[in-house]
């Protein structure tokens, strides 16, 4: 007899991107040249400095157990960070480090959803905050974000959306599947309908914060409401902008009481974050980000590559990115196209899912995010492999009809 699952799994399904990106692997490993471009990893490689601080660590024996919500010095870090790039002040016991921002995230709405209350989601999303929401018996309330208004939430869509049962707004800005990024104006007016509504609080995942282009400068909500920090969690982490995806640390600011709450979670799932890892954050956290100078420019060259290039496939048409490694092509011309082999083309899964099969190239269906027809790129990647990809994607389209 098989071990019965929990009721609430069922709710829920594995993370599409990861999915794919395993796929993408299987493919590789039995000989088909496909190009990946299906993960949110950059692939330049951690800064020296940072990998040192963590072999010093190794090196010293810093690796028992620490305090569940992170070591002293690693919150004055945290509050460090705070301070310096987005200008806001928190104690100690308002910050806390976790495995990783998804951690966080969900460190947060579990430790704060109760059955049946709401979270407000824009559409396009990260994969993961809809099955967090359903994981801590809340309710996911999708609003879509149409690609004319730059994939962005507009007050009165949210507005609309807001009940007495609603718990959170959930922002991402620099967005991922998107790219897109909120202004300052864009942030007042979706605050000044949260001052409308004191019971709705705010998950403000801010983990692309440092990766934008043309001079923009990623602002947070608490940066131009700072009326609402005693109902907002800021959330963060290394693994974008210092190219620290394994090592697996994320940290989030808000009030004391929320935090307390999110470290109880805490402490009955992982504990504390790695040892190791902290002291390295340490280090990324207060020390200057001159790489980024660097890693920004080739992003930005390698987004107007593939922005350029997906704009002239007839069929095709991508809003330009702000932020963020992605971006988010609308592929609605080809439903119901005929792949030459005679399938049809129902949707942005059964596109992508052709672009994999027939022309090896992996990313990932605007389904995933809650936004059809599009599909995602990750430009995380060498210009050679993406210009190879957009040579295929452009072939592919060219063989529907």
């Amino acid at each position: 007899m098989t071990i019965k699952t929990s009721d609430r799994l069922s709710k829920i399904k594995p993370s599409p991107t990861f999915e794919l990106a395993q796929k993408a692997k299987e493919m590789k490993a039995a000989g088909r040249d496909v190009i990946s471009l299906t993960l949110g990893e950059p692939d330049f490689d951690t800064p020296d400095h940072i990998k040192a601080a963590g072999k010093k660590a190794i090196d010293e024996g810093f690796t028992k157990y620490t305090p569940v919500p992170g070591i002293p010095e690693l919150k004055d870090a945290i509050r460090h960070k705070f301070k310096e790039d987005n200008g806001l002040d928190y104690a100690r016991d308002e910050v806390m480090a976790s495995t990783g921002g998804k951690q966080s995230l969900y460190n947060a709405l579990m430790a704060s959803v109760n059955e049946g209350d709401e979270v407000i989601i824009p559409a396009p999303y990260w994969v993961s905050y809809p099955d967090m929401t359903l994981l801590a018996q809340g309710i996911p309330v999708i609003v879509e974000c149409s690609d004319k208004d730059g994939f962005r939430l507009n007050a009165e869509a949210l507005k609309s959306a807001i009940t007495d049962k609603t718990k959170w707004l959930i922002l991402n800005s620099p967005s991922n599947p998107t790219g897109a990024t909120y202004s300052q104006d864009d942030l007042r007016k979706i605050a000044d309908v949260l001052v409308e509504f004191p019971h709705v609080n705010i998950l403000s995942d801010e983990i692309y914060e440092h990766l934008t282009y043309e001079g923009f400068v990623c602002v947070s909500i608490l940066q131009v409401a700072p009326e609402l920090k005693d109902r907002t969690v800021i959330v963060n982490g290394l693994a974008k902008a210092f190219s620290m995806t394994g090592w697996r640390m994320g940290f989030a600011a808000g009030p004391k009481e929320i935090i307390a709450a999110m470290t109880k979670v805490q402490s009955q799932s992982t504990s504390n974050p790695c040892s190791i890892v902290q002291k390295a954050a340490i280090t990324a956290l207060t020390e200057p980000r001159d790489f980024l100078d660097g890693w920004i420019a080739k992003f930005k060259e390698r987004r107007d590559l593939v922005w350029e290039r997906m704009n002239e496939i007839p069929g095709l048409t991508c809003y330009k990115s702000e932020g963020a490694f992605y971006l988010y092509p609308n592929c609605g011309a080809f439903i119901n196209k005929k792949s030459p082999d005679g399938i049809v083309i129902n949707s942005d899964a059964d596109f992508v899912s052709y672009l994999l099969e027939s022309f090896e190239v992996a990313v990932v269906p605007g389904s995933a995010f809650g936004l059809s027809p599009f599909f995602r790129i990750s430009y995380a990647a060498s210009v050679d492999e993406l210009n190879r990809a957009c040579d295929r994607i452009r072939e592919a389209c060219a063989s529907l009809s």
